[in-house]
């Protein structure tokens, strides 16, 4: 691959920074996450280049960050965190921005196999092989985190939903 890093940086960078949002649930942590595996990524950047799907490579690297950051950290409380990609107009954003918050929420009551595992099907639009690829488990096992995730999450919301009736 002829793709020069800071090319490739530049080009991964807003993607990195909204994944790891949704993955970490905080803005600041999703920020350092992301500077550490581009410095890793520099470090390493012949095998990464060299891979057939570089920017999944990258993800892979994120994904293990974030759970080495996890396990450091195990007592950090995960808050919600806003969307830091651009807004789109929109009729109520009050209420788009609770959706955000809520879902947010949701999230972060996930272990972290699914939380990333959903956040890379729905909010990466990835397959079940690439998911899996970054994941490193079995397209099955991609499949039973989000199917089981989904189901925590409608769970939790319509617990919340009944509450507030």
């Amino acid at each position: 691959m002829d793709v020069d890093y800071d090319e490739f940086a530049r080009a991964q960078l807003p993607g990195l920074l909204r994944f790891a949002a949704a993955l970490t649930g905080d803005a600041e942590v999703a920020q350092d996450l992301v500077q550490d595996t581009l410095v890793r990524a520099y470090l390493k950047w012949s095998r990464v280049a060299s891979a057939d799907r570089p920017e999944l490579y990258l993800r892979r690297m994120l994904i293990n960050g974030h759970l080495s950051w996890r396990r450091r950290w195990y007592q950090r409380t995960v808050r919600p965190v806003a969307d830091p990609s651009p807004e789109t107009a929109s009729p109520d954003p009050a209420g788009q921005i609770a959706d955000r918050a809520q879902l947010a929420g949701l999230l972060a009551g996930l272990g972290r196999q699914r939380r990333a595992a959903i956040v890379l099907r729905f909010y990466e639009d990835r397959s079940d092989e690439e998911i899996a690829s970054v994941l490193g488990c079995a397209p099955v096992t991609v499949r039973s985190h989000i199917s089981r995730g989904l189901a925590a999450l409608r769970l939790v919301a319509q617990a919340e939903e009944a509450r507030a009736s």
